[in-house]
C-alpha cells in the first residue's frame, strides 16, 4: 500500500509539474531572464508551494519527535550555519538550472513527456552526485 501510494503522489507531482509550467524548461528560462522577457507566472506556482508546505514544515520543526503517517522519524537537517560547502553547491545547482532550465524532480517528468534531452542532464546531475561522494570521500 505504502509504495502505491508513494506512485500515487509521485505521480500528482509530475502533473502539477506540468500543469504549472515548471516542467518547460522554456518557461523556467524565462522566469529566470529578469533582463529580458522576464515571465513572472512562475512566482505564483512558487508562492503556493511554499503556502502548501508552510504548516507541515513548521510543525516539524517545533515537534523533534514528529513522525511521518506510517510512524517514521522525520529527519530534519542538523546544520543550521551558512558555510562555502552549501554556497558553491547552491551556486552551482543555480547555474545549472539557469543553463538548463531544468531542476532534478522536473528532469524525470521530461523523459515522460517525451523529452530525451532530459537524459543529458540527468546523466550529468548522476555524474555530479557520484563525484561529491569520491571529493568528499563519503562524508555527508
Amino acid at each position: 500500500m505504502r509504495n502505491f501510494l508513494a506512485f500515487l503522489f509521485g505521480g500528482l507531482f509530475a502533473v502539477g509539474l506540468m500543469v504549472s509550467g515548471m516542467a518547460n524548461p522554456e518557461k523556467v528560462l524565462n522566469f529566470l531572464d529578469i533582463a529580458g522577457q522576464w515571465d513572472p507566472s512562475l512566482a505564483f506556482v512558487m508562492a503556493g508551494a511554499i503556502c502548501v508546505a508552510f504548516i507541515p514544515f513548521q510543525r516539524a520543526v517545533r515537534h523533534p519527535e514528529i513522525k511521518t503517517v506510517y510512524g517514521e522519524n522525520i529527519e530534519l537537517p542538523q546544520n543550521t550555519h551558512l558555510d562555502a560547502k552549501l554556497i558553491a553547491g547552491s551556486c552551482l545547482f543555480g547555474i545549472g538550472w539557469g543553463i538548463a532550465g531544468i531542476c532534478p524532480a522536473p528532469s524525470f517528468t521530461l523523459i515522460g513527456l517525451g523529452h530525451y534531452q532530459a537524459l543529458y542532464f540527468i546523466g550529468a546531475m548522476f555524474a555530479g552526485v557520484w563525484l561529491h561522494r569520491i571529493w568528499a570521500g563519503g562524508r555527508k
